[in-house]
């Protein structure tokens, strides 16, 4: 159930992520759902990283101000890599 919850808020991430980032970003309903769905991977690991000290792979808590922040955070760094990639301008 943790990973469901996880890809939930991966999808409201990505949606605000989106709305947030300048510019065009390219990739439609499924691009923005897949990159908000690893920004919420990576940012939520991360944040849990950061304040136990403790890696893992999916965080238990999602659903709090602060999760959907990181996750938010992290989908927005997800969009900006991709653009990179993809050699995409924000404008």
């Amino acid at each position: 159930m943790n990973i469901l919850a996880w890809i939930v808020l991966g999808l409201i991430a990505g949606a605000i992520a989106k709305a947030i980032y300048p510019g065009h970003q390219g990739g439609g309903i499924l691009g923005t759902i897949l990159l908000g769905i690893i920004g919420a991977f990576v940012g939520g690991s991360l944040g849990v990283f950061f304040s136990t000290g403790v890696l893992t792979l999916v965080p238990s808590t999602p659903f709090s101000i602060a999760g959907i922040a990181v996750a938010v955070l992290g989908a927005i760094i997800a969009i900006f890599l991709w653009n990179l990639l993809t050699n995409r301008s924000a404008v």
